[in-house]
């Protein structure tokens, strides 16, 4: 298991990191990828209910260093939690409030990343072996993007890991959704995937 979710974490990594020309890829959803794993010996079967908060939070080195969290807008978190929901309720889960004593938290997140591109322009370079004479160095062009990925966890809020914290028992993460012009269909059909290829979390 460990293996296999490094693996697909690997993968998202390449993708965000991934660069071939100076203006990087044309468009976002040309990253779009859903990656979803869980823990095989936990037994969602028998579970029921679940809160989720109303607000998603942004994952960012500010929190490691105890300052206040920031939250993505909330017309959009209403439409991602909405969503989020209904696949829920699809798979037969029902939410209630967090003091209701759920079988299960589902903690959505965003995490942002800014993908940085540069390269030379090596015609120039070319250009100057054949006329030596002329010092000339390749021009180095940069350009940059930035987008958001959702992360959606489930934990049980009776089991801890040997640190102390939740543990995990599934993860969806959804890669480069979440930008300045935020498309609800195209995150939409993204949410819909990643509970679509786990239907291992139905209940009865």
């Amino acid at each position: 298991m460990k293996k296999r979710i490094l693996s697909l974490f690997g993968i998202l990594s390449a993708l965000l990191l991934w660069g071939c020309y100076p203006d990087g890829p044309e468009y976002t959803q040309d990253l779009d990828i859903v990656v979803t794993h869980h823990n095989s010996d936990y037994d969602f079967v028998v579970k029921a209910t679940y809160a989720m908060p109303d607000s998603i939070v942004k994952i960012t080195g500010n929190l490691q260093e105890g300052d206040r969290p920031e939250y993505i807008p909330d017309v959009n978190a209403e439409q991602i939690l909405a969503r989020i929901e209904s696949n829920m309720t699809l798979l037969g889960w029902s939410k209630v409030a967090l003091d209701a004593s759920p079988d299960l938290i589902l903690l959505p997140a965003a995490w942002e990343t800014t993908t940085i591109y540069y390269y030379y322009d090596y015609w120039y370079w070319w250009y100057g072996a054949y006329y030596p004479y002329y010092p000339y160095y390749p021009p180095v062009y940069v350009s940059s993007y930035t987008t958001g990925s959702l992360l959606m966890t489930l934990q049980d809020p009776t089991q801890f890991g040997g640190n102390g914290n939740p543990i995990n028992q599934w993860n969806g993460v959804l890669n480069g959704v979440l930008n300045d012009s935020f498309n609800a269909t195209r995150i939409n059909g993204l949410i819909d995937q990643a509970f679509t290829q786990s239907q291992y979390l139905k209940t009865n």
